[in-house]
């Protein structure tokens, strides 16, 4: 919601009515942490380390460059990484349900499909994660990526990093629903690692997140294209629509309408047919829900994840540190 991210004093009727609300909400979740934590409540230990990317707050931050980016650098120093995911937005057939080449958006959600597509990398989903990590073990992983489930505490885990949207930050500070938080950011403190989507880092000790355009893609045959720097309309059904479109203007990419979708959202019908004979542009995750339906000048900007050094040697060291005491 737009006003979790603008002044309070703009919007103190609206947080007095639901700050109750909040209240019940941060007692219910943190009742449920501690039951989890005292063993009250049953959790899961894959017998390989589990590393959750995440976040306190709703909404998309960028976790998926930082999942591609990990597996990718994992692969390099000879893990054989898994990611799962509960993969939200999609219904397959069956669970745990194994990402290939042939599934849809509509089976195992859009990040999925994404990173399966970008690395090859294995990718499970399940709404049930402990099922999906079972599963990745069963195929053979040493390594699991959880992407999303900082919540997810029946899932134990090894190393936790929280990706916060530098641009946005924690809103107005407040837990659902008054605002964006599903833990308070206290909850910082306890993860191994802190990532900062954007600039300014989000405190001293974050590391910057940059994520770097590639070359133009089509969308219904991932062919990449060249000198194609106008368009009719951008599309971003995203987090925070307003990252892409400021990325657009930086690149020189020059459009004429901005369609901004809530995070996973479809274009409606109408949408779809007014603008399918269209030149569209659209980032990388919408593009996964419109490989059969594009019009022929529907194109993507795929972007590369760029973290520091520092990240690496961190993450690795203390991944090397719960193989060890394993």
């Amino acid at each position: 919601m737009k006003f979790w991210y603008q002044a309070k004093q703009q919007h103190w009727i609206k947080i007095v009515l639901l700050l109750p609300l909040s209240g019940l909400f941060y007692l219910v979740a943190n009742a449920r942490s501690l039951a989890f934590k005292r063993s009250w409540l049953k959790s899961y230990r894959p017998p390989v380390p589990v590393a959750i990317v995440g976040n306190i707050s709703v909404g998309g931050n960028g976790k998926t460059p930082v999942v591609l980016a990990l597996v990718e650098a994992a692969k390099q120093r000879g893990f054989k990484p898994t990611v799962v995911s509960r993969g939200y937005g999609g219904k397959a057939p069956y669970y745990p349900f194994t990402v290939s080449s042939t599934s849809q958006s509509s089976e195992c959600g859009d990040e999925p499909l994404l990173i399966h597509q970008r690395t090859q990398c294995p990718v499970i989903v399940d709404p049930n994660r402990s099922a999906a990590c079972k599963a990745a073990v069963e195929q053979g992983s040493d390594l699991i990526i959880c992407d999303d489930g900082m919540q997810h505490y029946a899932l134990q885990r090894d190393i936790e990093i929280a990706v916060i949207d530098a641009q946005r930050g924690l809103g107005n500070g407040l837990c659902l629903p008054a605002g964006p938080l599903r833990e308070t950011a206290s909850r910082l403190s306890a993860v191994d690692l802190i990532v900062s989507n954007g600039e300014p880092l989000f405190n001293a000790n974050s590391h910057l997140l940059q994520l770097r355009a590639s070359g133009l893609r089509r969308v219904n045959d991932q062919q990449a294209v060249n000198k194609v720097t106008e368009f009719d309309a951008a599309i971003a059904g995203i987090g925070n629509p307003a990252r892409f479109f400021d990325s657009l203007e930086g690149l020189g990419f020059d459009y004429k309408q901005q369609v901004s979708l809530d995070d996973h959202k479809h274009l409606s019908e109408e949408q779809h047919k007014e603008l399918l004979e269209k030149r569209i542009i659209m980032t990388e995750k919408d593009a996964i829900k419109y490989r059969h339906t594009a019009g022929d000048e529907w194109y993507y900007l795929p972007v590369d994840s760029v973290l520091p050094d520092a990240f690496y040697q961190q993450f690795f060291s203390l991944l090397q540190e719960k193989i060890h005491v394993s």
